[in-house]
């Protein structure tokens, strides 16, 4: 389960990489994004590409903050169901968070791209009122599988999509459920890597570069 993630890239570059034709948002650099906080995120409106923010996390009726859905359960629900063919969006990312379980000792990891380069989370997006008329807009990230890198922190991973899948999985006219099955599988391990980083990524109020630095892992231990 992905609890954190960091978004490091420069305006220009999201613009660029997701081929965004309206920033609806004040954009900045994020180096720890924890759930129920604003995330920066693309979805389609009227053949637009527009970047805006929502909130990470949704919080249902039918059940508590969700911020992580493996797309399996995802097709049984039926309050996925209108989700799964209008509501999808993605997640621009540059890094990952996890933490590496050694005995009784823990350090927190970073995955990221080996190029270096930002890249996109498929999700589902919601946007409903309250009884006081009040609009909540939200969002949860899709799972699935891991690959091996991920495997050794974790037992899922967020779904990373290709430029093509990515706009497959924008593309609203598409609603074949086997097709949009076909872009949840797990992204090459051999593309990414993984470092260590300060255990201050545990602290959610800490969201500074010292986030992202790669530490030596013999300072990076926290005892439990």
């Amino acid at each position: 389960m992905c609890r954190r993630f960091s978004l490091t890239a420069d305006l220009e570059e999201i613009q660029q990489y997701f081929q965004i034709d309206k920033v609806m948002v004040h954009y900045k650099n994020r180096y720890n994004i924890a759930p129920t906080q604003e995330v920066s995120v693309v979805l389609s409106e009227r053949g637009e590409r527009c970047l805006d923010s929502y909130r990470w996390g949704f919080f249902p009726f039918w059940g508590r903050d969700a911020i992580n859905a493996d797309f399996r359960s995802v097709e049984e629900n039926p309050a996925y169901r209108k989700m799964v063919d209008r509501q999808r969006c993605v997640i621009p990312c540059s890094g990952m968070y996890y933490w590496k379980e050694v005995g009784r000792k823990r350090y927190p990891v970073r995955v990221v791209m080996r190029s270096g380069n930002v890249f996109g989370i498929a999700g589902f997006y919601e946007v409903w009122r309250d009884t006081r008329k009040e609009e909540f807009r939200t969002f949860t990230i899709l799972t699935t599988d891991p690959n091996p890198l991920i495997r050794e922190f974790d037992r899922r991973m967020p779904v990373i999509l290709e430029r093509d899948a990515m706009e497959e999985w924008l593309d609203t006219g598409i609603t074949d459920k086997r097709h949009l099955h076909s872009l949840m599988k797990s992204y090459d391990a051999s593309q990414m890597l993984a470092y260590p980083v300060s255990p201050i990524v545990s602290n959610e109020w800490q969201d500074n570069s010292e986030c992202v630095e790669k530490m030596d892992v013999n300072l990076a231990w926290v005892k439990e």
